[in-house]
């Protein structure tokens, strides 16, 4: 993607990675990615916002190249994670009198992780500003939104706040602005789910610091510029809030068919009780969209086969990235079948510590399902329909 002008004197000068399908070798990315970069150009310096990842490190020379950029003084680095940071060596090689502009705990990463000479840095307070000459950067340290030494640019001539990895999407388009609201919400739910979701009580203490300042754009550094920034920001304070929705979603696996029987009639008797219902059956998860599932879920019911007295495996990983993520539901169980033993319920309570959550009481039968499981399934069913009630989760409508 070439040269394109976010507002005077403001160009986008990243790349977009259409093909990658996976990030850090964990998270799907089904729609691409995009790597954003920003040239300032002021009256008196010229500052780069970020880089790109390494493997489109050529997109953003050739782009900054093409803008008859004599000499940048300074690279804003908002975070150290490589996929921002991966070509300042290349740039600083090309610029060699630029300095690195960061917050002190991004400077030691970066150092580490790039071998980056202590003497190109300068180190910004919270607060503090620079001087372009007609343009003023205010520098918005932002820790945990995801990792500890984040800081958002704000540009205050121009109303627009650079927020690195904050309120992005990773979606590859060749809109600069969001376009398509439905399939940006979508993407940037996701996104949300799989890397913001941890640290949501962080995010919204970053919310309300960012909340008197006078934005006309947010410029991600993954997926479009929102040029209507109240579509993010409220999306992001729902997300974040303790308020649930009356769903239940159902995570599960199944060998030889007695868990699946089990889901299904259990999956039926919440729709009767006025429950939205989520299933996923793990043999072939889009984890992006149980991780989404996960952000407004009230309760979550673990459907597993008993695999060598345990969970199975790819159950495990989905309890394992519940616990990771720490949504912020309300209740949990299992339900699921064993064939001479079990010790399911114990081992997976233990992989899921972060999780605030109510236990309501298990439904793990042995062998294929009778009569009086089907009954104790209703049971939970009612169990849970109660619980939702009780906390108000049911509005009076579903009641």
């Amino acid at each position: 993607m070439g040269v394109r002008e976010l507002k005077t004197n403001i160009y986008s000068v990243g790349a977009v990675d259409w093909d990658r399908r996976l990030f850090d070798e964990l998270i799907p990315l089904p729609d691409g990615t995009s790597y954003n970069s920003y040239l300032i150009k002021g009256s008196e310096k010229t500052a780069l916002i970020d880089t790109v990842n390494p493997t489109m490190m050529d997109v953003l020379v050739k782009n900054v190249e093409e803008l008859g950029t004599e000499d940048i003084d300074y690279v804003i680095a908002n975070h150290a994670e490589q996929d921002h940071s991966g070509s300042l060596p290349r740039i600083l090689d090309l610029y060699p009198s630029a300095k690195v502009v960061c917050t002190p705990k991004c400077k030691d990463l970066l150092m580490d992780l790039l071998l980056i000479p202590e003497d190109k840095f300068i180190t910004v307070a919270d607060g503090k500003t620079l001087s372009l000459g007609n343009k003023t950067l205010e520098f918005i340290h932002a820790p945990w939104v995801h990792w500890p030494e984040t800081m958002l640019t704000y540009l205050r001539e121009d109303g627009v706040i650079f927020t690195c990895d904050f309120l992005g999407s990773h979606l590859a388009t060749s809109d600069l602005f969001v376009t398509d609201e439905a399939t940006v919400y979508e993407a940037a739910k996701r996104y949300y789910a799989e890397i913001m979701m941890p640290f949501r009580i962080t995010i919204r203490k970053n919310l309300q610091k960012i909340k008197e300042l006078a934005i006309d754009t947010i410029v991600p550094s993954h997926g479009p510029a929102y040029d209507k920034p109240d579509f993010i920001l409220n999306a992001y304070k729902d997300w974040a809030s303790d308020e649930v929705k009356n769903e239940v979603v159902i995570p599960y696996i199944s060998m030889h068919g007695s868990t699946k029987k089990m889901v299904d009639y259990f999956a039926e008797a919440l729709i009767e009780r006025g429950i939205t219902v989520k299933q996923f059956n793990l043999s072939e998860p889009d984890i992006g969209k149980l991780a989404m599932a996960l952000v407004d879920t009230a309760t979550v019911v673990i459907g597993s086969p008993t695999v060598l007295v345990g969970p199975h495996p790819k159950v495990v990983y989905a309890a394992c990235l519940a616990n990771a993520l720490r949504p912020k539901l309300r209740f949990v169980s299992i339900i699921g079948s064993y064939g001479w033993g079990s010790r399911m319920v114990e081992q997976l309570s233990g992989l899921m510590p972060n999780l605030k959550v109510e236990i309501l009481e298990p439904v793990v039968i042995k062998g294929v399902p009778k009569e009086e499981d089907f009954k104790a399934l209703d049971m939970l069913a009612d169990e849970i329909r109660d619980k939702h009630k009780a906390q108000g989760i049911i509005s009076e409508q579903e009641k």
